[in-house]
């Protein structure tokens, strides 16, 4: 087995330093989020689209879902899925204070990545003799990944003072950051699928997104042990 360029283009995320915490929050960043007083939709939404675009946990998953998509109508679905999904425990958890350990999300959105990567293996098929729900999976894992950014958000002090506003417009700036990032992904493995190396490396392409879900996921539990 060897990599292929494509697939280190689609695991350099977790490659580059900067970005494997999966939710990237700088301190100029965290220090705007905690000194802003009323709504300000313009910076949120450029952070909400930064912390997509930088969010290795988020794009791995992603990538997983779209691999094996053809269809722009499949696309626009199952990324719905994981936005609604998204979207629902992000604004439950910083406007319901709804609050988890932050370190287990992020260990169970790495397995996420995994998850996906075996079913595009056919993995559920050959081992367990099973056909999974795709859908449902994607909307569960979107929930997940929703609350894992709700974490992160809740480390800060953020006034009441145009929070709803703030917090939307974060929600809308990380949907356009995924449409972003989804559109040159999408348009890579188009490009990929042409060649006949798409089919002889597919495999090894997505145990390498298993493996780069499982780092995510070791990270995670070895800062749940080491740093509570």
């Amino acid at each position: 087995m060897r990599l292929t360029v494509a697939t280190v283009l689609l695991l350099a995320p977790i490659l580059l330093p900067e970005t494997a915490a999966g939710h990237p929050m700088d301190t100029q960043n965290a220090a705007f989020v905690q000194g802003v007083d009323g709504p300000a939709p313009a910076p949120f939404m450029y952070l909400g689209a930064k912390h997509m675009v930088t969010g290795s946990d988020h794009l791995l998953f992603l990538v997983g879902v779209i691999f094996f998509l053809y269809r722009l109508r499949d696309v626009v679905l199952y990324v719905s899925l994981f936005t609604l999904g998204h979207s629902i425990t992000l604004l439950l958890g910083v406007l319901g204070g709804l609050e988890v350990n932050a370190y287990l999300i992020d260990a169970i959105i790495g397995l996420s990545v995994c998850y996906k990567a075996f079913e595009n293996m056919g993995g559920f098929e050959r081992v367990f003799n099973v056909r999974p729900n795709t859908k449902a999976a994607v909307l569960i894992f979107g929930l997940f990944h929703g609350l894992g950014l709700a974490t992160k958000l809740q480390e800060f002090t953020v006034t009441d003072n145009g929070l709803v506003a703030n917090i939307l417009s974060f929600n809308v700036g990380v949907e356009i950051g995924q449409v972003l990032a989804l559109s040159a992904v999408l348009i890579g493995i188009t490009v990929w699928r042409m060649r006949p190396s798409f089919f002889r490396h597919a495999f090894v392409t997505n145990a390498a997104l298993m493996g780069g879900g499982f780092l995510l996921t070791a990270q995670q539990i070895f800062g749940y042990f080491f740093y509570p």
